[in-house]
């Protein structure tokens, strides 16, 4: 991941209808919802969430795909864990081991967290 990718990523998710969308999206895997489901869930018209839909999808976010007459998004998970890595990979000047202390006080999955020396 480069700089541009990144900072188009971030810029997608400061909406906090995005980032509830992708959120959502996160949570159900690869299987999805459909427009309507996560518009239900979001508690939110139809036409206010195609907006934020189309926008984190020109970020490369989510995924659509046709099913009859309904749009089933999906988030990009890998792109997710990639944003995760690019952010985390000089961590502590590349020695990981530095920040143990920040590791304990995160609530984050260590299996996403920088590898240990």
């Amino acid at each position: 991941m480069d700089n541009k990718t990144a900072t188009q990523v971030f810029e997608s998710l400061a909406s906090p209808v995005r980032l509830d969308a992708f959120k959502l999206l996160v949570k159900q895997g690869p299987d999805g919802l459909v427009a309507g489901e996560i518009a239900s869930l979001l508690d939110l018209p139809a036409t206010n969430l195609s907006f934020h839909l189309k926008n984190l999808t020109q970020a490369g976010l989510l995924s659509v795909e046709q099913e009859g007459r309904y749009l089933r998004y999906r988030a990009d998970i890998p792109l997710m864990l990639e944003l995760i890595s690019f952010l985390t990979h000089e961590c502590c000047a590349g020695h990981p081991e530095l920040c143990l202390e920040f590791r304990a006080e995160s609530s984050c999955s260590p299996e996403i967290l920088p590898k240990r020396a």
